[in-house]
């Protein structure tokens, strides 16, 4: 046996013994890893050209990890079924033997209904009439989809080998098993030969990037588009095909790919920043971001018709084994209508339905202004037109429904618009370069392809490097004021417009990625407030790097105490900041604020800041939140936390000082130090839990408002994968 190590988190085992590769892992775009790793790579055999890669995959046993995806299985699959051959008649690669998944019957179960929703979307006509949709309607979309599948709908029981690890351990061939030895933890063993594999993220640990991103900064424009992606999920060297859309200083995603926040950061934007998305369709090179945007401190917007957020939600909830209803308090749902302008905060949308195996909707935006509009389309995941005929004017089952959907469809992907990004990427369900070689939009863009254009194609449209800004209606005021304006506000809501004033009067400065803003142990000569992008907090001692989002204050106690800065702080990608004198600020708080009660405020503020739970993320307006409503509890040596918490009100306790030990039946399983969060159990249930949580030491820690939490969906989700963690730490080895 033989294991490498890809990344942090990811393992490629091969056992030649049992003809087994096995991919440990399945983050965001692992295909990509696997490929720059030389691991996937380009075999012949017989005259065929095809891939080579890992016929069998090892699920994680959490859904997320420090908020990423750990089991996006599609793509690795669709590279062993496809581009493998494993699936294809008469292909080399096709052995008769199937891929092989093993993991937890939960976690299979989750696997099995995501792969489906990946594949078809909404299963059947139920699922389609309740989203309102006309009967004709309804009907073409359940013909559009047996007709992409080839006359049939087919399980993934059907497709896939599936190998329970319920118990200690499993056989998965005759002389080969797999132990588990813990959360995440597993052994493979072979005759004499074991190999230990530990799918593990240390904490705020996130997956390496399967693509290398420059740095770059764009400027706040009225209605521009900056292009964050135009590869798709085979591309090594570019992101899956995206956009980030601004309009009057607001910033949109236009659809959520892997490593969204690397994209993000890349460009100098915090995802405190991004005000919605739109979402195309859900294909985990268009989707898998998705957990990212939930990482924020407030509900991001969305945008889709009915039948796609139906469709991805369903597939979203498969993926984390939760419910539907649980995304109610992650975004802000707004559903969109069919072939109609709707306004989106002065900002006109049209999707457009698009013959595909999985609910898509085509996006046209379009801004007012002068002389009429301007205009962006954006056309990911569309059939050619040499897949769109057979299907909807030759095949037997089309009908005259089908014949007028083919009209429109082409008459709109026809429409001339100022910025148009088209999906070129060929074969049954993407489209083809030619079919838009008579368009007279402003600008074509040619995206969703891995591979280099063609001269042909190069005549018909351009390409778009990361990070280009093609703007549409340029800014005639400076955007960051308005922003810098509502973070102000947000801080001191009772402060009159005139005192505020005071504040905004500072310097707007612009920094590049790794600028220090402030050091440790010197004195703080201005407050600073980041308006956009990423900064940090790090100290070599402790070695902690807490990310700073935008809206977040920085120095504001050191100012008030006299004391010198603590940290150092410095920017994580291309910032703004509005520099505030440390002089102005002060007088701004002695005449608009309780002092005393704005340095307590402060200081808890910074504790949390520098935790886990709570520093990534959250600008210091929520922090500042948190702490307002919270209160402090000093816990004394062997008292346990039920006796001094009341727990039929949902809270959380973030330890201070002192050791907390939690405990399972007597059996004490995890313990707290300084940061160290417990009392999740009182969110989930009415009353206590299971767990016991036991001081060791005399301890002291803040109680925070369960409702303040619930308003916050990244330490929502964090609370959540928190439990599920620890749930899996005291269940095992059956982790039910």
């Amino acid at each position: 046996m033989e294991l490498i190590a890809v990344v942090p988190g990811v393992y490629y085992l091969v056992i030649p013994e049992h003809r087994l590769t096995v991919l440990c892992g399945c983050p965001p775009d692992v295909t990509k890893l696997l490929m720059r790793r030389g691991l996937i790579r380009e075999v012949e055999v017989n005259g065929v050209k095809f891939e080579n890669g890992p016929n069998a995959i090892l699920l994680s046993d959490l859904a997320t990890q420090n908020g990423q995806f750990c089991n996006l299985a599609e793509f690795p699959l669709l590279q062993m079924f496809y581009r493998q051959g494993m699936i294809l008649p008469k292909h080399p690669g096709n052995t008769g033997t199937r891929p092989l998944v093993i993991g937890h019957s939960r976690g299979i179960h989750s696997l099995s209904e995501y792969l489906f929703r990946g594949t078809y979307g909404l299963a059947d006509s139920d699922e389609i009439n309740a989203c309102a949709i006309p009967p004709e309607f309804a009907a073409e979309i359940v013909r559009e989809k047996r007709w992409f599948a080839f006359g049939k709908i087919r399980q993934s029981e059907e497709l896939l080998e599936f190998c329970p690890l319920d118990g200690e351990s499993a056989e998965l061939r005759p002389g080969l098993r797999i132990r588990r030895d813990g959360v995440n933890r597993f052994t493979f063993v072979s005759a004499d030969q074991e190999l230990t594999v530990d799918l593990n993220l240390a904490p705020g640990m996130l997956y390496e990037p399967a693509v290398r991103l420059g740095v770059t900064r764009f400027r706040r424009e009225y209605f521009s588009v900056v292009h964050l992606g135009e590869g798709d999920g085979w591309d090594t060297n570019r992101p899956c095909m995206g956009s980030l859309l601004q309009f009057q200083g607001r910033l949109y995603l236009v659809d959520a790919g892997p490593n969204i926040l690397s994209a993000l950061t890349s460009v100098g934007v915090s995802v405190n920043e991004i005000e919605g998305v739109f979402q195309t369709h859900g294909h985990d090179d268009h989707f898998a971001g998705l957990p990212s945007l939930a990482r924020t401190d407030r509900k991001i917007k969305y945008y889709a018709t009915k039948l796609v957020r139906s469709s991805i939600m369903k597939k979203m909830a498969a993926l984390m084994g939760v419910s539907e209803r649980s995304f109610s308090g992650t975004f802000e749902f707004h559903d969109l209508r069919f072939d109609e302008w709707n306004d989106v905060e002065g900002l006109s949308v049209m999707p457009v339905w698009s013959p595909h195996p999985v609910e898509t909707n085509l996006f046209f935006f379009r801004a007012a202004w002068q002389g009429g509009s301007k205009s962006y389309a954006h056309l990911a995941d569309i059939a050619a037109n040499s897949v769109l005929k057979p299907m909807l004017l030759d095949d037997p089952t089309a009908n005259d429904y089908s014949r007028q959907l083919y009209q429109s469809f082409r008459q709109k992907l026809a429409e001339p618009a100022d910025l148009k990004k088209v999906d070129i990427g060929g074969g049954m369900i993407h489209g083809d370069a030619e079919d838009f070689a008579t368009d007279t939009s402003g600008k074509l863009v040619l995206a969703h392809t891995a591979r280099e254009l063609t001269p042909r194609e190069k005549e018909i449209g351009t390409e778009a490097a990361f990070g280009v800004h093609d703007v549409l209606i340029p800014a005639r005021q400076d955007f960051r004021i308005r922003l810098a304006e509502t973070y102000l506000r947000a801080y001191f809501p009772d402060a009159p417009d005139w005192e505020l004033g005071l504040l905004l009067n500072g310097n707007l400065m612009e920094h590049s990625l790794g600028t220090v803003l402030q050091r440790k142990w010197e004195p703080f000569e201005q407050v600073f407030l980041v308006v956009t992008g990423v900064a940090e907090a790090v100290d070599a001692a402790s070695g902690s790097q807490t990310l700073l989002s935008a809206g977040t204050l920085i120095g504001e106690l050191s100012v008030l105490t006299g004391h010198d800065a603590h940290l150092t702080w410095r920017a994580k990608s291309f910032v703004t900041v509005l520099e505030i004198p440390r002089e102005v600020f002060v007088i701004f708080a002695r005449r608009n604020t309780d002092l005393e009660e704005l340095k307590r405020v402060s200081r808890q503020t910074l504790f949390l800041q520098a935790t886990e739970m709570f520093g990534e993320s959250l600008s210091s307006i929520r922090q500042m939140g948190l702490a307002r409503t919270s209160h402090s509890l000093e816990i004394p040596a062997g008292a346990v936390l039920d006796e001094v918490v009341d727990f039929s009100l949902p809270f959380l306790f973030v330890l201070e000082a002192g050791t907390l030990d939690l405990s399972f039946e007597d059996d004490v399983f995890e313990t707290l130090e300084s940061g160290g969060v417990c009392g999740e159990e009182s969110l989930f249930f009415r009353g206590k839990g299971n767990v016991t949580v036991r001081a060791r030491t005399d301890a002291r820690g803040l109680v925070l408002s369960g409702q303040e939490i619930r308003r916050i969906p990244i330490v929502e989700w964090k609370v959540l994968e928190l439990y599920e963690r620890r749930l899996a730490r005291f269940a095992l080895p059956g982790l039910t």
